[in-house]
């Protein structure tokens, strides 16, 4: 063991860290194996087969659109996050089935007694696409770039505790404003690729350090990578280029697949799965993660801002319903509030609820509102949005609720809807920690706040468990915010939903990852040809 790793171990013993709270590179290395490239990996990523090199991998995805950009600072949906994977690295990534912390381009971590300065060890031996070496100053650019308080980047409410962001004799060094045990997988998250110094020249040139080179970018179309000669790592980008078709028809990405015009389709519907099981060549993928369906209502929006109509509205959903006839079962009930079992620390004992027409009056009567509301969804939201909401709308009917259901359209869905009107459907992915998860959408400050529920008391709480080194404590503290989230916030959360996609048989190696779909993003370069 280096003495960097030692000196992480003694950082346990002494600070009563678990490695579950600590989540650092050198703390999981019992877990790990090396790669001829050098790159401590799980052990349980291995597949059972040999990869094959070779081939073009041809993706079908949903989620792209014309508005679509390759700042990765602005990624949202499938196929940005599957498009960033593939030509870009983070700092950190994560377990595919721990969701602890590993190696990326930082190989260690060392935090203060405190959790609140962290200094991360480099790789000193990577370049981008275009020849130039990655610098510990062009990490320094991008966190800089994504932190700063005008960025408009997915992950400025992750990155806000964050004080100074320097390099010391070659290693990153983060000072917080406050202690974060998180903090690694807080940079694992997807927007926060490193660019040449920072993307601040040109944030969508889409230079990166990962597997593959962009070729070719269609947005809303396609987007054609090629394999990355010089990729610093030996056990991914077994294909030789990878292809994504945007397909947001789910009729089209069904047809294709069993076809053999792509290799692998996302967002399945469930009532599909009957039929590609009957195709020889098909085979069905699913695994569950964090991800949920869901509807969002603007806290500070009339009359959403009044919350006994919005207790009517989470009282008035049958959650069951949409488990069963949307989703086909591949799922389980939420409870409004964003964190299920998958994530470290979430609660455990906060009652389920359930639909009930009486209190959804009753909650209905007490608001005042006397008119219907207007409800906005879209298949671009997730597979069987508009059939949701039109159960949505048989049950609220019950409870004497008029909900007015609007089909958008689904190109320019999430610029035109999402975050932007007071009710509609959403869909969102998960994120490492319960702690990125409040902090990406629910901290007051955040740029996705798509709820727009704004506490001082909720926030302070946020930043109180951020720091909070005792996991029974910090647990209590998940559950206070959980349940100031469920009976005061904007979210109508019926079901977390398993991911549920299709592949040919000729694709080998996919790896089942809690940290989100499609592998976490990684689909592109984790799996193989066999034919």
């Amino acid at each position: 063991m280096s003495d960097f790793s030692k000196t992480i171990q003694d950082m346990l013993s002494n600070t009563g860290l678990s490695r579950r709270g600590f989540l650092g590179g050198a703390a999981a290395l019992g877990a790990m194996s090396v790669t001829a490239g050098g790159l401590l990996v799980p052990a349980t990523a291995h597949a059972a087969d040999e990869p094959k090199r070779g081939g073009h991998l041809k993706l079908g995805l949903k989620g792209g659109a014309t508005s679509d950009t390759l700042d990765p600072a602005t990624y949202s949906a499938s196929v940005l996050f599957v498009v960033g994977r593939l030509w870009g690295d983070t700092l950190i990534e994560s377990d595919p089935k721990t969701g602890a912390a590993l190696p990326s381009i930082a190989t260690a971590w060392e935090p203060s007694a405190d959790a609140s300065v962290w200094t991360f060890k480099l790789r000193n031996d990577v370049a981008f696409h275009d020849g130039t070496k990655m610098t510990p100053a062009d990490i320094v650019a991008t966190l800089k770039r994504h932190a700063d308080a005008n960025s408009k980047s997915g992950a400025l409410g992750l990155l806000s505790s964050i004080k100074t962001i320097e390099e010391k004799a070659g290693d990153l060094v983060l000072t917080l404003t406050e202690g974060n045990a998180d903090l690694p997988l807080v940079l694992s998250d997807y927007h926060l690729i490193i660019q040449p110094k920072g993307g601040v020249d040109n944030p969508a040139a889409a230079i990166g350090t990962g597997p593959y080179k962009l070729a070719k970018f269609e947005p809303g179309v396609r987007a054609t990578f090629e394999k990355n000669p010089n990729d610093w790592r030996s056990d991914r980008g077994y294909v030789e280029s990878v292809e994504i078709i945007v397909m947001n028809d789910t009729t089209a990405r069904v047809a294709a697949l069993s076809s053999g015009q792509v290799h692998f389709v996302n967002n399945i519907d469930p009532k599909t799965v009957p039929l590609l099981k009957r195709a020889p060549k098909v085979e069905i993928v699913r695994n569950a993660g964090k991800g949920f369906y869901a509807f969002l209502m603007h806290c500070d929006t009339a009359p959403f801002d009044n919350n006994d109509l919005r207790l009517a509205l989470k009282y008035a959903i049958d959650r069951q319903a949409i488990l069963d006839k949307v989703l086909g079962g591949y799922g389980t009930l939420g409870n409004d509030y964003p964190v299920n079992g998958n994530y470290a620390l979430a609660p455990d004992d906060i009652e389920q609820r359930a639909y009930d027409p009486d209190k959804a009056a009753f909650h209905f009567k007490k608001s005042g509102v006397d008119r219907p509301v207007l409800l906005r969804t879209s298949d671009a939201a997730f597979a069987g949005a508009v059939d949701a909401a039109i159960l949505f709308q048989e049950s609220a009917k019950k409870a004497g609720i008029q909900i007015e259901v609007k089909r958008e359209p689904e190109d320019g869905y999430w610029t035109n809807v999402w975050n932007a009107q007071p009710f509609c459907a959403t869909y969102w992915g998960g994120r490492p920690t319960q702690d990125s998860r409040y902090s990406t959408s629910y901290l007051s400050t955040a740029e996705w706040n798509d709820t727009r529920f704004k506490r001082p008391d909720f926030d302070k709480l946020l930043l109180q468990a951020r720091s909070e080194l005792d996991e029974t404590k910090r647990k209590a503290i998940y559950r206070t915010m959980a349940l100031m989230v469920r009976d005061e916030g904007g979210l109508i959360l019926p079901v977390f939903n398993d991911y549920v996609m299709a592949q040919s048989k000729s694709v080998k190696g996919y790896v089942d990852d809690i940290g989100n779909d499609l592998s976490n993003g990684y689909i592109g370069s984790r799996v193989w040809l066999d034919a």
